[in-house]
């Protein structure tokens, strides 16, 4: 009797595979055989799947929305959001944080610490090279390192590096540093920008015009920058993690969210940071899924109302107290950020590891409030508003323009405050004055602001007696023995069972001496169009890998 002969088969755009089962075979062996055809079928449809993917094209540019203006782009010269965004894209350094927030190397090819953490060595990659084309070697980051710990460079950053012991240049691409002790901020030091040398060397670091026309040896590089205006980065070639797939990345320097948004929803931005409202409420239906993605992720930063310790109504930390339990927190969440956000009782992100679970927050209490107010000496005087030795307890709430969600806080807290008996004022300023003549001069009674929460818990530079002077971080003054001891041996172990017991103690002494009000953590809420690939989002948030974004070239504009 003659075989018949069945065939199944199953082909992908780079597979074929036929499976042949004969009429006399066994109902157990044809099952066999089906099941095997169909795992070859899943696995060449995976494959052209995968072969289908759309892969990355160069080209395009990206629109970005900025409430301010860079203040400087030499990195350490500035503290400002706006100047840390667009400079992040124009500078190397030896590490950097991957998207799980890992430290791992950058522009260093090799990377030891040894002899306890009491020693590192580095060696950089071969072939590096400024926008301009020069050799980026180890030369450039010794310079960096002389920059940063002399006492005449107007830098708010030069604590870690003046916590090396010794600094010792040993090749062309190679260096070490020696601490005295294990220093927890170590390899954080190392993921700090490289500075040209062939550059600055003979510049005045203070005033040089490379503030304005960088020249550094990241993704980007500075084309063109009109003040006010926009600034307009173009893809740097000589990348040595390879070119950026989009040609151009432009600032707009829109000082209001509310117009930013305006901007994006006619097309003429490619990303924006929206407010809850806009989140929530009007990015919704079919054309903004088709058009926008939307991202959602608690943010690494808290919002905080700031506190001169100069100021004659701020130095007893009975009326910063009573301050703190007059604020409604969840009311504030609940009415400027409509529920999006958490609140916040210190500096550092719930769910860390540094976070300190054992303090009790401040609760909403405008009787203690008031209590409190009176043992400092501040009594009901004319109008409801207290006063102490004929002062009214009037003071000015600074916000920058453009801010929204910032300037319906301030109108909440203004409510709050005076229904214990302490009247606000509020006023708005542009960004770069903001900085300029009311944060750097000290000259303001409170501000709202708000602070990244970084991987390392290491806040040196914003809570220490030192950064309370010339351009340092601490601009409330807030000076505290212990707390200066805290820091000090916070940064120098790499224990974290003791940094840890360190830093728990440094949160309690600032939950009861409240310089600053914490106030929230906020959701952030990026939404960027549909066209743009090669997002994934992390830990890190969106950007970490910016410079693989992409579009398609039909897309491109």
């Amino acid at each position: 009797m003659k075989k018949k002969l069945c065939f199944l088969s199953a082909q992908g755009q780079n597979h074929f595979c036929r499976i042949r089962f004969r009429q006399n075979d066994t109902p157990l062996a044809a099952f066999w055989i089906v099941v095997a055809f169909f795992l070859l079928l899943t696995a060449a449809e995976r494959s052209f799947a995968q072969d289908a993917a759309p892969r990355p094209e160069y080209g395009g540019k990206i629109l970005m929305g900025s409430i301010g203006e860079p203040s400087n782009l030499i990195p350490y010269l500035a503290s400002d959001s706006a100047s840390a965004e667009v400079s992040g894209l124009l500078y190397t350094s030896p590490l950097e944080y991957d998207k799980d927030f890992n430290i791992i190397k950058c522009a260093a090819e090799e990377w030891e610490v040894l002899e306890g953490g009491t020693f590192m060595r580095f060696k950089l990659k071969e072939g590096l090279v400024w926008q301009d084309g020069h050799p980026l070697t180890a030369d450039d980051v010794t310079f960096t390192y002389n920059l940063m710990i002399d006492p005449k460079t107007p830098t708010a950053y030069a604590a870690d590096f003046l916590n090396v012991k010794e600094y010792r240049q040993t090749g062309p691409l190679s260096f070490e540093v020696r601490y005295d002790a294990p220093y927890a901020r170590a390899a954080i030091t190392w993921m700090h920008p490289i500075l040209p040398r062939h550059i600055l060397e003979h510049e005045n670091i203070a005033s040089t015009k490379y503030a304005r026309n960088p020249i550094g040896a990241g993704p980007f590089k500075l084309k063109s920058w009109e003040a006010g205006s926009r600034i307009v980065l173009e893809a740097n070639d000589r990348y040595f993690k390879g070119r950026p797939y989009l040609d151009e990345v432009i600032y707009r320097i829109i000082p209001d969210s509310t117009t930013m948004f305006l901007e994006a929803r006619a097309g003429r931005l490619d990303f924006v940071g929206l407010s809850p409202q806009q989140y929530l409420r009007q990015t919704q239906g079919e054309w903004w899924d088709k058009n926008w993605h939307k991202y959602k992720y608690l943010a690494s930063g808290y919002t905080y109302l700031g506190l001169n310790q100069k100021s004659p109504f701020f130095q007893d930390k009975r009326v910063r107290q009573a301050l703190s339990y007059a604020i409604d927190r969840e009311g504030i969440i609940k009415g400027a950020l409509l529920g999006m956000g958490e609140p916040a009782f210190g500096p550092y992100k719930p769910g860390t590891w540094v976070y300190n679970t054992s303090l009790k927050p401040y609760d909403y209490d405008p009787e203690r409030a008031r209590r409190l107010l009176a043992e400092a000496g501040w009594l009901p005087g004319k109008d409801g508003v207290l006063e102490k030795d004929g002062l009214p307890f009037e003071f000015t709430i600074l916000v920058n323009q453009g801010n929204n969600e910032r300037i319906k806080v301030a109108v909440i807290l203004q409510q709050m405050f005076r229904a214990v008996g302490v009247k606000v004022s509020i006023r708005t300023v542009e960004w770069a004055a903001f900085l300029k003549e009311f944060v750097d001069t000290r000259k303001f009674d409170a501000l709202i602001l708000a602070w990244n929460i970084l991987d390392d818990p290491d806040i040196f530079d914003v809570w220490h007696s030192s950064a309370a002077a010339g351009n340092g971080l601490n601009f409330v003054s807030f000076c505290n023995e212990e707390v200066d001891h805290l820091l000090e041996k916070g940064r120098a172990s790499a224990d974290r069972a003791e940094r840890k017991r360190l830093y728990d103690r440094f949160q309690q002494i600032l939950h009861e001496e409240q310089p600053y009000l914490f106030l929230y953590v906020p959701y952030s809420l990026p939404m960027v169009q549909s066209r743009f690939h090669g997002i994934e989002p992390a830990p890190a948030g969106i950007t970490y890998n910016f410079d693989r974004w992409w579009v398609p070239r039909a897309l491109q504009q």
